[in-house]
């Protein structure tokens, strides 16, 4: 009989418990700061870093994951078959290099790099860099790569760094409470939605707003097969996997996104954990029996896994209007674009 996640304290706090009011002070203070940053940088006190290429901004206004991994590789591969040379830059979260800018290997370890980074690295066979100063990643993908386009995986609040399309990616969570930082899961107020270009929603209806908001498209994850941990030229059918019993784990922002994905490809699942965003995983983490997982969680596990550990790969599918739509931004800055046929 599956065991279904829990809800945690994370949840209760992202649905906005009555006791988050208590840091309602701590949240005004919040709003002051990052007003004040805003208007610095708006008024030159602070400097605005450009770069020579197109810079998108793929990012979110609240805290953890909520589907920005595959929007930034359905982006870097729709510009990549259209001849553009596209590199892809990241905070590198979870990473603990010692050097920067930093470029990503397949071969790296998430504990050096992170783990978004060594996916996305993998997975778009684009030029990644990770570096915490943004702006110095930015130059290095223009200057030393000779990066035509750079897209940047989150950073939506990084302000340092001049951007020419910002696209904000929200789940079905949308954006929580509405509280501010600590009281709830806003970096940004509600305004902001109307002053990026696109949001996606990874969810499988469109939410209403009360507010004005940019351009709204849906985004719909997809999955074929199930690629094993141990030898990545295994795969298995979701008819196979089905034949055994099968536990599900996930690390990330919202993981019962991912058992809720499993559940309705037909995947019968025993037992449901969910673990942080990020979770470093231990050997204590890998139960035994079959063990799915999803593809940003598999890049840490890879090293402990046992044979019967699988991971399922997702594709993100984007309206037609959304590239339009930032084609024709990109266009404007001066990137040549030829039209996907």
């Amino acid at each position: 009989m599956s065991q279904k996640a829990k809800p945690t304290i994370h949840d209760s706090w992202y649905k906005g418990h009555p006791l988050v009011w208590f840091l309602s002070p701590f949240s005004l203070l919040f709003f002051v700061v990052s007003a004040l940053r805003r208007l610095f940088f708006k008024i030159g006190l602070k400097r605005v870093h450009s770069v020579n290429v197109p810079v998108i901004v793929v990012g979110n206004i609240t805290v953890g994951g909520n589907g920005k991994t595959p929007v930034v590789l359905a982006l870097a591969e729709y510009y990549s078959r259209l001849g553009v040379k596209v590199g892809i830059l990241s905070r590198g979260y979870g990473g603990n290099a010692s050097i920067y800018p930093r470029v990503v290997s397949a071969t790296d370890n998430a504990e050096e790099v992170g783990d978004e980074p060594l996916l996305l690295a993998t997975r778009s066979k684009c030029s990644v860099v990770i570096d915490p100063i943004r702006a110095r990643g930015a130059s290095y993908l223009a200057e030393t790569l000779q990066c035509e386009l750079i897209i940047c995986d989150d950073g939506l609040q990084h302000y340092a760094l001049h951007r020419d399309v910002e696209v904000v990616v929200m789940d079905n969570r949308k954006v929580g409470s509405g509280f501010l930082l600590p009281m709830g899961p806003l970096r940004e107020g509600m305004w902001r939605l109307s002053h990026v270009d696109a949001i996606i929603h990874n969810s499988d209806t469109m939410p209403t707003f009360d507010n004005a908001v940019a351009p709204q498209f849906l985004m719909s994850l997809a999955a074929s097969e199930f690629v094993s941990l141990v030898d990545s030229s295994r795969t298995a059918s979701v008819e196979s996997i089905n034949e055994q019993p099968c536990k599900a784990l996930a690390g990330i922002g919202s993981p019962q996104r991912f058992f809720n994905q499993l559940t309705k490809m037909g995947i019968t699942l025993n037992d449901e954990v969910a673990l942080p965003d990020h979770h470093a995983f231990s050997e204590k983490d890998i139960p035994s029996g079959r063990v799915l997982m999803t593809e940003k969680d598999a890049v840490k596990a890879r090293k402990l896994a046992h044979e019967d550990c699988w991971y399922l790969p997702v594709s993100a599918t984007i309206s037609s209007d959304f590239y339009n739509l930032i084609n024709a931004k990109l266009v404007k800055r001066g990137l040549a674009i030829e039209q996907d046929q």
